[in-house]
């Protein structure tokens, strides 16, 4: 009996010492990160200006948004074609970069670093304040347009071009994705494409029947993150176009800003921030569910070959 109590009570100590040693993260993830996310939820239930207590509302807030509010489809319409378009032309770039940097050259880690180093800087409100200058009426882009004598236009003001600089810029960001998909590439076994070349493939082929499947996991990640990084897009659209013009470049989480910050509707900013939540759970429970229809993992051999 005293072998086994004495067994408890060193157990009971090293968890001790574990629990002691997170607790620093666990109090940080209580105070900040469980206890906003349940306060959150509560006010999505009121109406709260911060100024004020909050009143119980019930559902109003979510009535409101979904049969009244314009701005709300307004915003989530620029946002999902944002995501529709931005997401597959930076996996495309990325993965094709990827495959460039993926070559045994002389001084190739240069090469990697200097495509990388934008990706440091990357979203910061500098850059987005230089991408607005290259794309001004007066800027760079113009100016080199002008050498062509090509005339150039407002492509920040004007309604048809804004989104498009934003997925431009959001496709120049790849760096970190890049760097995914490079080490995807590093993973796959030589000897595939060695017995393909055996048999005649070529480069094509090899990409379509080698490459593809066995990147298909890094794919999916780097699908689902890029999908929740495009719905959460702010920093660039509010410093470059500021929503405009003409909400062309209105994002959800500007919407959701304007209310929080700008109207002080607390209550309603919650509901918004709950309702992007459900749709970004959606979609990323739409690509878990079609992953294995097209995900290769070479273990248990499922997904597309």
């Amino acid at each position: 009996m005293d072998i086994r109590k004495r067994r408890f009570r060193n157990k009971d100590e090293h968890n001790a010492a574990g629990y002691l040693f997170i607790s620093p993260w666990l109090i940080g993830f209580l105070l900040l990160t469980l206890w906003p996310i349940i306060q959150s939820f509560y006010l999505s239930f009121t109406d709260y200006s911060l100024l004020d207590e909050p009143s119980w509302i019930g559902t109003e807030n979510y009535k409101e948004i979904f049969t009244k509010d314009r701005l709300f489809l307004k915003s989530l319409s620029v946002t999902f074609t944002f995501v529709l378009i931005a997401v597959p032309v930076k996996l495309f770039f990325s993965l094709m970069v990827a495959m460039l940097l993926n070559k045994s050259i002389r001084g190739m880690n240069v090469y990697r670093t200097a495509i990388y180093f934008p990706s440091l800087i990357g979203g910061s409100i500098a850059v987005s304040a230089l991408w607005r200058n290259m794309f001004g009426l007066e800027g760079y882009i113009n100016h080199i347009l002008g050498w062509f004598h090509i005339t150039g236009i407002g492509w920040i003001s004007n309604p048809d071009t804004a989104l498009g600089t934003l997925i431009l810029l959001n496709a120049w960001q790849f760096g970190s994705t890049m760097v995914i998909f490079l080490a995807g590439l590093k993973q796959i076994p030589k000897d595939l494409y060695e017995s393909a070349s055996v048999d005649g493939a070529g480069t094509v082929r090899k990409f379509f029947t080698i490459t593809l499947p066995m990147l298909s996991p890094v794919m999916f990640f780097n699908l689902v993150l890029g999908i929740i990084g495009s719905f959460q897009m702010f920093t660039s659209a509010f410093i470059i176009t500021a929503g405009g013009p003409a909400n062309a470049t209105f994002m959800y989480v500007m919407f959701l800003y304007e209310k929080a910050f700008k109207q002080f509707e607390m209550g309603y900013a919650s509901a918004l921030a709950w309702i992007l939540l459900v749709i970004i759970a959606i979609f990323t429970a739409i690509n878990f569910a079609v992953s294995k229809y097209w995900v290769y993992y070479e273990a248990d051999g499922r997904g597309s070959r």
